[in-house]
């Protein structure tokens, strides 16, 4: 049974650090945390989710994007592992847009993030993968990839008036 994680929260040294790349995809290890990311993200309604959010130094994140009670909006995917991931280009367009983080509970910010990217991964059976996401699921996209870098969404906000409590965002925006 794959159990979900404790969430690393905001202060714990993990989420600021730079995650080691996976070296084996086929390694058991990586390929339980992947399955617990997955089952984690679930339970918690995360639309992505980070190793380094469960105390995990890898360069692996989930992109799940489901409506939620978190995000009601968000688009339906499969629940999918991005391995060693980056981003190969981007458009000129940034957008800011609302997000919200498992490791920084009570808070959202208005963050830019740039609309359109092309990236590559390597998927859990170890495929190389290149794609363009657009929208919401670049934006995860981006925000995961901040996870593995040791950045979060509130360092990419642009003032303190772009950060608000969760209660505050709900009241504005429903």
């Amino acid at each position: 049974m794959d159990a979900p994680l404790e969430i690393a929260q905001l202060g714990n040294d993990i989420l600021r650090r730079k995650a080691q790349s996976v070296e084996r995809i086929d390694d058991p290890k990586i390929q339980s945390a992947i399955d617990n990311l997955i089952a984690t993200a679930r339970l918690k309604n995360g639309v992505g989710i980070a190793a380094p959010q469960v105390s995990r130094s890898y360069r692996l994140f989930i992109v799940a994007s489901r409506p939620n009670e978190r995000y009601p909006d968000a688009p339906e995917m499969e629940p999918t592992a991005m391995l060693n991931p980056g981003i190969l280009s981007h458009g000129e367009e940034r957008v800011k847009g609302w997000e919200g983080c498992l490791s920084v509970p009570g808070f959202r910010g208005l963050v830019p993030r740039y609309e359109r990217i092309e990236v590559e991964y390597w998927d859990r059976q170890g495929r190389h993968n290149v794609r363009e996401l657009s929208g919401f699921i670049a934006r995860i996209f981006q925000h995961e990839l901040d996870h593995l870098n040791g950045i979060l969404f509130i360092d990419r906000a642009e003032s303190p008036q772009d950060l608000v409590s969760e209660e505050d965002y709900w009241n504005l925006h429903h």
